[in-house]
């Protein structure tokens, strides 16, 4: 099998500002060489040392066994708590009246906590879960909007040894249900309802559905938000705040060893049975802490907003565990970013003074698509640092973000990582590295990556082919709950000693890594494999295009034939005309090789509720097959329906 093709060429650099350099926490390339050298050659000393600034119960004898590869222990012998670590440590200091959560309602409705009153309510939300019959070992689940109590619930869980299970609050009855079973979890947290484009997403009937024939769950805990009218089952369901008025402040920290499970996160599986990641108490700590404080930089007077919801992996590492690990401050949000109107977000960031800024760039490519004279409203004068995650980022969409949101003076950390990898895996670091539009860059300390082919060999500079990671990392996945065969077969079965994360990227010769998408996703036309992604970023660099997403379907001549689905701007009216401009503007900006054979314009794309574009969906439209595997995580079904209705 050939290398996968490198066809987007992007030569533009942009070196950290000089102010932002002068006071960044690193500021020499020396000092990110030099870090970087000692976490590969001597992970051990090096993770040791950053895990000893966390406050541990009892210390740890051992940084790493990795005796029984793929299966890591790390901090081996060591006790600590990850509720304690996030906020205890930071109330026996000046941090207790610092501002740990601003909450903005999608109604405007507003709420501010501070580590001191935070602590409080986790001590007194874990004594109601302890009441309850909850206990160390137990698995909740948690689906919830996104308001303070989502945090605390994690917390309150760590905080007496449960491990969560947070379920996005936007899954049908039908995917919640099948992760209580299989994580066999013992109570529900929930609301009654949540705001979300003006309506009331009703929380508690989906819940109680999910639970119908179902034994195990003995308690249903409700937090009223939206007031809406709920059933009840009584001896089952309890409001939040009844048990709330009656509980103590007072609950030490559960003292859980390192490789204790601190919690189980759903991800979606091609043959439709979600598999539940684990993740463990010690290592995840470590990993999100370090990553929180070098990636972005982490000032004592920052206000960090990670737009993701908590159901995710970003959510729980850069709105939860990681911030509060630093003592930072976090600004959540519960809505839409165009209700009432479109520029919510920078209204935001206006009104609470949001220094850094970490979104998707698909929420980006929908900033485009409504036009750069919303954010032009406002001031966005506080941000100093901007950060993508998720899907590889386009090289326009990175320039408009540049442009209109950082206002060409906040440095873009490009972040790569995954729900398996627990933290960023490979980012720029933003006092130290000359980024590229669409490039994460470097890997971050600890992380030996590679590219390989399809035996395993590193490939040189410039050649398209696996991504893999050649050492264990501290926040890396434990195992798929309850599957450790599945686990062993589906990230280390390809390379058998390097873990291999599905996707392809490209190493330049200054030594940055390009992501060239999911590997399933590459496309092989007359033998030539080319990536979807470089073939996107190509249609969305036309002035009328706001996104694309581009599949492979089977063609008897070629192989395989590059099929198209583009969303215009604005007002733009999509025709032949521009149908044909499209295809000549691709092989003009690429070759004639990644010229599209067919384009299908469409008023949105089939994306997951973290607001990834379905590819594999659309690879079904376009070989006009029914749809098969997990659809769970997808966002609007209408979107499909639409689609599919456009075939026939």
């Amino acid at each position: 099998m050939s290398d996968i093709e490198n066809v987007l060429h992007e030569n533009r650099f942009f070196p950290p500002p000089r102010e932002f350099q002068s006071q960044s926490r690193l500021s020499s390339e020396a000092a990110y060489q030099r870090m970087y050298k000692a976490s590969i050659d001597d992970p051990e000393t090096f993770f040791g040392r950053v895990a000893n600034e966390l406050p541990w119960m009892k210390p740890f004898t051992r940084v790493l066994d990795w005796s029984q590869a793929p299966f890591a222990q790390w901090f081996v012998g060591g006790q600590l708590n990850a509720s304690a670590i996030c906020l205890d440590q930071h109330i026996t200091t000046q941090g207790s009246a610092k501002r740990a959560i601003i909450w903005e309602g999608e109604p405007g409705d507003t709420r501010t906590l501070t580590y001191a009153e935070l602590h409080l309510e986790v001590c007194r939300f874990a004594n109601v879960l302890k009441g309850r019959g909850i206990k160390r070992g137990d698995r909740v689940v948690i689906y919830m909007p996104m308001i303070p109590e989502a945090a605390m619930a994690m917390l309150a869980c760590a905080r007496i040894g449960a491990a969560h299970s947070v379920v996005f609050g936007g899954f049908s009855a039908q995917s919640l249900k099948d992760r209580i079973q299989d994580g066999a979890c013992t109570a529900v947290i929930t609301a009654d309802g949540s705001f979300r484009r003006g309506a009331v997403l009703p929380l508690k009937a989906t819940v109680d559905e999910a639970l119908t024939g179902l034994t195990g769950v003995k308690n249903v805990i409700v937090v009223q938000r939206a007031k809406n009218k709920v059933a009840w089952t009584q001896g089952r369901d309890h409001w939040y705040h009844d048990l709330l008025s009656r509980a103590s402040s007072e609950c030490e920290p559960e003292a859980m060893e390192s490789e204790d499970l601190l919690f189980l996160l759903y991800t979606s599986g091609s043959t439709g049975r979600p598999k539940g990641i684990v993740h463990t108490t010690g290592g995840y700590m470590v990993g999100a802490y370090m990553s929180a404080q070098y990636v972005f930089d982490l000032k004592e007077d920052d206000v960090f907003w990670c737009t993701a919801d908590v159901g995710w992996i970003t959510g729980h590492s850069y709105i939860v565990y990681g911030p509060l690990a630093n003592g930072a401050t976090i600004v959540m949000y519960e809505g839409a970013p165009n209700t009432p109107h479109q520029g919510r977000m920078w209204e935001i960031v206006d009104k609470h003074k949001v220094t850094i800024f970490y979104t998707a760039p698909t929420a980006i490519r929908t900033f485009m698509r409504w036009g750069e004279e919303i954010p032009a409203k406002y001031k966005l004068n506080t941000l100093r640092l901007l950060g993508t995650v998720g899907e590889s980022i386009n090289p326009e969409a990175w320039m408009w973000y540049h442009r209109n949101i950082g206002r060409e003076r906040c440095p873009i950390v490009d972040t790569w990582w995954q729900t398996e990898t627990g933290s960023i895996m490979i980012t720029p670091l933003p006092g130290i590295t000359a980024t590229q539009p669409g490039s994460a860059t470097r890997p971050f300390f600890g992380v030996d990556v590679a590219v390989v082919d399809e035996a395993g060999r590193e490939l040189p500079a410039n050649h398209g082919g696996y991504l893999v990671i050649r050492k264990p990392w501290p926040s890396m996945l434990r195992g798929i709950w309850g599957d450790k065969e599945r686990y062993v077969e589906n990230y280390w079965g390809k390379f058998k000693t390097m873990y291999f994360a599905g996707d392809g990227a490209r190493r330049d010769d200054k030594g940055n890594f390009w992501i060239l998408g999911r590997v399933d996703d590459v496309i092989n036309v007359s033998g030539h494999r080319l990536s979807t992604m470089e073939v996107e970023s190509s249609l969305v660099s036309h002035a009328k295009v706001a996104e694309a997403a581009v599949v492979g379907r089977p063609d008897e001549l070629t192989g395989q034939a590059i099929c198209a689905f583009v969303t215009c701007v604005g007002d733009v009216k999509p025709d032949d005309a521009l149908r044909a401009e499209l295809m000549e503007h691709v092989a003009r900006e690429i070759g004639k090789l990644a010229r599209p054979s067919e384009i299908r314009f469409s008023e949105a794309l089939p994306k997951t509720r973290s607001g990834k574009i379905m590819r594999r969906l659309l690879r079904d439209i376009a070989a006009g097959t029914e749809t098969v595997g997990d659809t769970s995580t997808l966002e609007d079904f209408s979107v499909l329906a639409r689609l599919r209705a456009d075939e026939e």
